[in-house]
């Protein structure tokens, strides 16, 4: 089993900045992709970044310019650097950890409560 914890969220003033952290236990962190997704009261779930076990970045377009995604395999931790955030960006946010081909599971996080003041 995979437990992912997540770290970093708070409250911030718009404009401001907070790095969130996942780390995972498990030996199959090295090797599988990533993802950040975040979820807002009366939003549909939306995909923030994903990061690969390869290291290839995507990003939502709502969130590319301002977020990075970036991963420390020696730490087993994934992190989401949020710089010049909005209202809009509150939400939960959840890291999911998922595991190669031909695996079909993946693993979720509790979530952080992101809280962004105008």
């Amino acid at each position: 089993q995979v437990q992912l914890v997540e770290s970093g969220g708070g409250l911030v003033q718009a404009g401001g900045s907070l790095r969130l952290s996942c780390t995972a236990s498990g030996s199959i962190f090295n090797f599988s992709a990533m993802t950040w997704y975040r979820l807002a009261p009366g939003k549909l779930r939306e995909l923030v970044a994903t990061i690969t076990g390869g290291g290839s970045t995507n990003y939502a377009d709502s969130v590319k310019g301002r977020f990075t995604i970036s991963r420390d395999n020696a730490k087993n931790t994934v992190y989401l650097q949020m710089n010049s955030l909005k209202p809009e960006d509150t939400a939960v946010y959840y890291c999911t950890l998922r595991p190669p081909p031909p695996r079909s599971d993946s693993y979720w996080g509790q979530g952080t409560q992101v809280t962004v003041s105008s």
